[in-house]
């Protein structure tokens, strides 16, 4: 995955210091989810001409503001990232502040684009559209910040959040044209448009989760 990095030492680096603290976050910020986002903002760095290593870092960086309140992960992680002085071993005071704002600008729920090509392939790396997923971290989300609900009202909380997220309407937002999560958002929408099927991956997805 990490083959066109031309600095190995960054890698190694980011592998051991970075990487295992998202051992410590939630099943949708984990390890797994951190790995993801950086082999798919890579993949969009090679269509983009972006800095590879820049592209690395701030994917590796951009959810470590998960260590403190979720409701601004995005701009602790930009705070995290800039005052990491080791960091400017590899990168001059423009390419960290850059790298700063694309962790900023990483969040789904901004109306605003990214201020950069780093914060836009880091957005829409993060943004994992597959039905599977969305429906999944939704179910475990509300199970572990509301276990008080019940199945019904997790139910409406899950329905709220699909679309005040991802129907035509909802806030999400695509900053690279034609990018895979185009046609994944179009077949999460169809789905989330026809609500007994809906109900359907959620009853599925609940009980996986509460057995």
């Amino acid at each position: 995955m990490l083959k066109n990095i031309a600095s190995l030492d960054l890698v190694e680096f980011i592998e051991t210091q970075i990487l295992p603290k998202y051992s410590h976050f939630d099943k949708a910020h984990n390890m797994e989810h951190v790995t993801r986002v950086i082999r798919r903002s890579l993949a969009l760095a090679a269509t983009t001409g972006a800095d590879i290593n820049m592209v690395y870092t701030v994917a590796a960086y951009h959810d470590l503001g998960m260590s403190g309140p979720r409701a601004s992960h995005h701009i602790t992680g930009g705070r995290i990232l800039q005052r990491d002085a080791r960091l400017r071993r590899w990168f001059n005071a423009e390419q960290i502040r850059v790298m700063k704002e694309a962790v900023e600008d990483h969040r789904a729920s901004s109306s605003r684009s990214p201020r950069s090509i780093y914060g836009k392939i880091v957005a829409e790396a993060d943004r994992d559209i597959s039905s599977e997923t969305v429906f999944r971290r939704t179910v475990q989300f509300g199970l572990a910040n509301y276990p008080e609900l019940e199945k019904e009202q997790q139910w409406q909380r899950f329905l709220d959040h699909m679309h005040s997220k991802y129907d035509e309407n909802g806030y999400i937002r695509l900053w690279l044209p034609h990018s895979p999560n185009e046609q994944s958002l179009r077949e999460l929408r169809a789905i989330i448009a026809d609500e007994k099927e809906l109900r359907r991956h959620f009853d599925k997805y609940f009980e996986e989760e509460t057995t």
